[in-house]
């Protein structure tokens, strides 16, 4: 605090010496000194360290662990909205999966129909492995097979939001943006995981290379009819066996044939 000034009055030059010493009377209220002064500040004391910042909930920490392979061997239909809040990991980038369709057994629009053959046979092993196909000899799909050996069922992973790793993502993609262009759509999940074939049959859960972590279940589902299935048979054109996060831009196209669940 700095010092405190008095506002002295002058007189005229006195013409005694109880004169001069009376022009330098203090002015003022006179102080009782009863009075006790107030303390103007408390003194500062050191603040406890904070606690470091936690991640938030939607944000994989290192502690979580992959998913079991028995989390997967369930029916398609069952497992797909389970995926939803999931998260994928391949090296430094994570993503959020946030769409996914379901192909069961016998599914008209499912690669199964086919039977086994050199392209599908993952698709027929047992639940918790990769089927990854191209599409149109252009786009890198990653799928989830579901089920127990046989089946030929799978979840196909439609749309992510990023999480880590975004600026590998970007490159992969080839797309300097942050907006939900950036992975809604199966073909740009695999991109932006940087899959080929080579990766189809490969374990989801055992670490390291690519693999699925628990996550999140989302408060809120979307669910509709899959897209681009126009060849199959009308009962599963029309089967509601897509899923979606509400409330989430990561969705792909077309959003408007999604309704919440019921």
């Amino acid at each position: 605090m700095g010092k405190r000034h008095c506002n002295l009055q002058g007189e005229p030059t006195p013409q005694s010496n109880d004169d001069v010493f009376a022009s330098f009377r203090f002015r003022g209220t006179p102080i009782n000194r009863k009075h006790r002064f107030k303390r103007l500040a408390k003194p500062l004391r050191p603040k406890p360290n904070p606690s470091p910042p936690q991640p938030p909930p939607d944000i994989p920490s290192p502690k979580m662990k992959t998913l079991p392979q028995h989390f997967f061997q369930i029916d398609a239909l069952d497992l797909a909205p389970r995926l939803l809040g999931k998260f994928l990991r391949r090296d430094d980038v994570v993503l959020q999966i946030t769409e996914v369709e379901a192909y069961r057994p016998n599914d008209s629009a499912s690669h199964g129909r086919f039977g086994v053959t050199s392209r599908t046979a993952p698709v027929f092993g047992p639940g918790g492995h990769a089927y990854v196909y191209l599409c149109y000899g252009l786009h890198t799909m990653l799928n989830v097979v579901a089920d127990k050996e046989g089946a030929g069922a799978g979840v196909l992973i439609r749309s992510c939001a990023p999480v880590r790793g975004l600026d590998v993502i970007q490159q992969r993609r080839g797309l300097k943006t942050e907006k939900p262009i950036l992975l809604t759509g199966p073909g740009k999940v695999g991109q932006a995981l940087g899959l080929s074939t080579e990766w189809s049959n490969h374990p989801l859960y055992t670490p390291g290379g690519l693999e699925l972590l628990d996550g999140p279940e989302p408060e809120n589902i979307l669910v509709g009819p899959r897209v681009g299935i126009q060849n199959a048979l009308p009962e599963h054109v029309n089967a509601l066996w897509r899923f979606a996060i509400a409330g989430t831009p990561w969705i792909s196209a077309p959003k408007n044939t999604l309704r919440p669940a019921l």
